[in-house]
């Protein structure tokens, strides 16, 4: 019986330590779900050597922040080919862990061989995908390889972000390209251009982020490094010296396979004759470049003293041969993307890049059908220097794209929507549409009056409040944000819904920041002053800031005269002149956010003094406090008052009575408003002559009575191809709040970094 007792006690110890060390396991794993939970997920999928120039930098980048994603490499295409340099070991060497390698290419290098490379990938991606199962699927560019990438992602309901979409090019990669877009879920593109086409291919703006190109990240960093004599050398031997080679590169054009032939063994016969050292890199696995690499040993290329022919170079290396090169050829995007920022020429050949932004370094040969045409722009480029252009990224490219992957919500429907043009409304309801109205809070910081006021979608001012603007900085932002706040309390009892803030106040601003730079004199104590965070702190909302005359412009392009057109110019003439430009449908700022200083203009080398400490500016001609002081002169020399005028004793001189006495006959009074008119006009015929625009609104206060004199002296004195430029008075009521509130209303939904 007592052994019996033993045997039990003993059997219950022993499930107690088998129930503990459950417990425990259990809360091991359920802590490091908990960890993985914080984590995103992101697999890089990498199919040949040029795109790993691109995801590189952002793959180093995902890996040093380990605490925030969890990096997955998956690698697949020409990188598993050794007649391509088995660039897989590339990846390794930068020491990232492959997770998995996919034999895809179907050897042929013709458009079945592509189509079978892609069905290939298509049957064995699922089993990694399912097996990996990332968060998020990046994926680069326009290659075959890509499309079945995004193909397996968004039916196994992968998000995906694509790298370099809405770019133009010449060739089937476009198709391509375009429908891995339509596949992505979010967007990393390099240009502002080709941001505006992804959204005119009705991708959702607040999914599309204007990031640069990653490459430029090490590209800029790694252009002046020292050892390029050495990488220079060890590819092309001790003879040669910078600038004094060529870099040579060209793809078969999968839609034209025989010409791009033709068009590569012409190039080969310049490079023979022209007789610099050259090197050349094989071509890509499209179809058609088994055809032109016959056509290179047919020609003895490769044992030609002055070709070295390579089957790939290391990025590092490749682009610091660009730089100091005398020339690149051919038809790679290395040529149009970053060859441009060194100023290297280029001489781009044929049609496969037609349609991409080029610097002033790119010549042109795209009908390359004769020996001597290509000999020629060898001729023309070789050994020349450019300045270097950064159309594609400034080095930020990854920082962008890694704070864009850390803000993807991924409780948000998986299922994309796109933001088609308007159509007719269907004939249904919507119960957020019913009780809220979209509008923003706009606010106006004006000398005299600190104004805000809730503005719809249609531009109309539901409720308006005004204060007069305090003279301390303490005393403003006080009342500035108490005002909003009791705004934003009103705006639920109006039923609206408000986006953002919008604030528009004199001075010079930098937009980007939010930050008055300096005031004018107007204003006091409002130079160096951060408005967003403290607006955006209050009310935990969105904040937009810029300059009055920018925010009248902007007023223009959304509800008056601007609506629709591309170029114009808007003149405000207050108590000061100011304005803004509007080209090619976006504001202009300037490289120190001071562009449209309309006003400080000079049109006389000794006229009356401005504000600014200048002489013969616009302002000190035409602006209300000038004709002020005009018509208080002519006051003071008992000159203004004509017979019927009515003039009260005790009532202050303005630029108003300048303008009656003008109407009633007043010789001095009109003198001195034609005077102003027409420097107005000169100031105005100036920005023609620089911009271009096809219309000129002038707002303000004064802006009727200039309207006519303005346009009389612009027929009669600018060039006769702005003669014809239309010039028209603003009919819009609040310019600044319509403009502040403009910022809000078409960028609320768009995220930018």
């Amino acid at each position: 019986m007592l052994q019996l007792l033993k045997f039990w006690k003993a059997q219950k110890l022993y499930f107690l330590k088998i129930q503990k060390k459950k417990a425990r396991m259990e809360r091991k794993n359920l802590d490091e779900s908990n960890l993985c939970k914080k984590r995103l997920r992101v697999c890089v999928a990498t199919c040949n050597r040029a795109d790993y120039s691109k995801l590189a930098p952002i793959m180093f980048g995902l890996k040093a922040h380990p605490d925030e994603f969890d990096l997955e490499v998956v690698v697949l295409g020409s990188h598993l080919i050794d007649d391509y340099g088995n660039t897989f070991r590339l990846i390794e060497q930068d020491n990232f862990d492959i997770g998995s390698k996919l034999h895809t290419i179907v050897r042929g290098e013709d458009e079945a061989a592509m189509v079978e490379s892609v069905g290939l990938a298509l049957v064995k991606l699922p089993d990694v995908l399912q097996r990996l199962r990332p968060d998020v699927l990046v994926v680069h560019g326009d290659r075959f390889d890509a499309l079945a990438l995004a193909t397996a992602a968004a039916l196994m309901n992968i998000r995906i972000l694509h790298l370099e979409g809405g770019e133009v090019s010449g060739t089937i990669d476009d198709s391509i390209r375009h429908a891995i877009s339509k596949l992505a879920h979010y967007h990393a593109c390099c240009t502002r251009i080709a941001e505006q086409h992804l959204i005119a291919m009705c991708e959702d703006h607040s999914r599309i982020l204007l990031a640069g190109c990653p490459s430029y990240d090490k590209l800029l960093l790694s252009q002046h490094k020292g050892d390029y004599m050495d990488i220079i050398r060890s590819w092309l031997g001790d003879k040669v010296q910078e600038g004094e080679y060529i870099v040579a590169l060209q793809h078969p054009v999968t839609t034209d396979i025989q010409h791009s032939i033709k068009i590569y063994g012409l190039m080969l016969d310049a490079l023979l004759s022209f007789n610099k050292f050259t090197l050349i890199l094989f071509p890509n696995i499209d179809a058609g470049s088994k055809e032109m690499v016959r056509v290179m040993r047919k020609k003895g290329i490769e044992q030609h003293p002055n070709f070295r022919a390579v089957k790939h170079i290391p990025f590092e290396q490749f682009i610091q041969l660009v730089s100091h090169a005398g020339c690149v050829i051919g038809n790679s995007s290395c040529g149009v993307r970053e060859a441009g920022a060194f100023g290297t020429p280029v001489i781009n050949l044929g049609t496969r890049q037609t349609g991409r932004e080029t610097g002033e370094n790119v010549l042109h040969v795209r009908d390359a059908d004769s020996h001597n045409k290509i000999y020629h722009a060898l001729e023309l480029q070789f050994g020349k220097r450019y300045p270097c252009s950064k159309i594609y990224g400034d080095g930020n490219a990854v920082p962008r794209i890694l704070k864009f992957l850390h803000s993807i919500d991924l409780n948000e429907p998986l299922q994309k929507t796109f933001c088609f043009p308007p159509v007719k409304d269907p004939i249904s309801q919507d119960i957020d549409h019913i009780l809220e109205t979209q509008s923003a809070l706009a606010i106006d910081l004006g000398g005299t009056n600190l104004r805000v006021a809730i503005i719809c979608m249609r531009g109309n001012i539901l409720k308006k409040y005004s204060q007069p603007n305090p003279h301390t900085f303490e005393d403003r932002m006080s009342l500035l944000l108490k005002m909003c706040k009791e705004t934003m309390r009103d705006a639920v009892s109006l039923n609206c819904r408000i986006l953002g803030v919008g604030v528009s106040t004199g001075g010079r601003v930098n937009p980007q920041e939010g930050v008055v730079l300096h005031s004018t004199k107007l204003i006091q104590e409002w130079s160096s002053v951060d408005l967003r965070t403290p607006i955006s702190d209050a009310l935990h909302l969105p904040v937009w800031v810029d300059n009055d005359g920018n925010c009248a412009t902007l007023a223009e392009r959304k509800f008056g005269h601007g609506k629709g057109v591309e170029n114009f110019v808007t003149v405000i003439t207050g108590t000061g002149i100011g304005g803004g430009i509007i080209q090619h449908n976006e504001l202009v700022h300037g490289s120190t956010f001071c562009a449209a200083e309309l006003g400080h203009i000079v049109v006389s080398l000794d006229g009356p003094e401005c504000s600014c400490g200048s002489h013969g500016c616009i302002e000190a001609f035409a602006s209300g406090t000038a004709l002020q002081k005009e018509a208080k002169r002519l006051h003071d020399e008992d000159l203004l008052k004509v017979e019927g005028m009515d003039m009260k004793l005790s009532e202050p001189i303005t630029a108003v009575h300048l303008i009656s006495a003008a109407k009633m006959g007043n010789s001095k009074a009109d003198t001195v408003l034609n005077k102003a008119s027409t420097a107005l006009a000169l100031g105005i015929i100036n920005i023609l002559h620089i911009v271009n625009p096809t219309l000129v609104i002038l707002s303000g206060v004064l802006a009727s009575f200039y309207q006519a004199p303005v346009q009389q002296v612009i027929s009669e004195r600018a060039l006769v191809s702005t003669q014809s430029t239309r010039v028209v008075a603003s009919n819009l009521e609040e310019p600044a709040l319509l403009g502040a509130a403009s910022m809000v209303l078409d960028y609320a939904t768009r995220r930018t970094y």
